[in-house]
């Protein structure tokens, strides 16, 4: 069921996780998949070529990145810029 108070997530928004081992910590979205699913990263345990799966009614929306380019980046780069951005969260 969809909860109809919470935005759907887009690429580039700024989410902080509710449940699982990341109860807690910040990540940036960098996929979005079917079935109520997205693809998330912090640049640092979870690399941007390894993303967590995860539900969208377990993350709560933060912000939003003002530029999404770097997520097609090479590896290394996106995950750096992924780490700054999460630091001035």
């Amino acid at each position: 069921m969809k909860d109809k108070n919470r935005p759907a997530l887009k690429v580039g928004d700024i989410v902080r996780a509710t449940a699982g081992r990341g109860r807690g910590r910040s990540f940036i979205v960098v996929a979005v998949e079917d079935g109520g699913y997205v693809r998330i990263s912090d640049g640092d345990t979870r690399k941007i070529d390894r993303a967590k799966l995860k539900k969208n009614m377990h993350l709560v929306r933060l912000g939003c990145a003002d530029d999404t380019g770097f997520l097609s980046a090479p590896g290394g780069t996106a995950n750096s810029e992924i780490r700054k951005i999460l630091k001035e969260v």
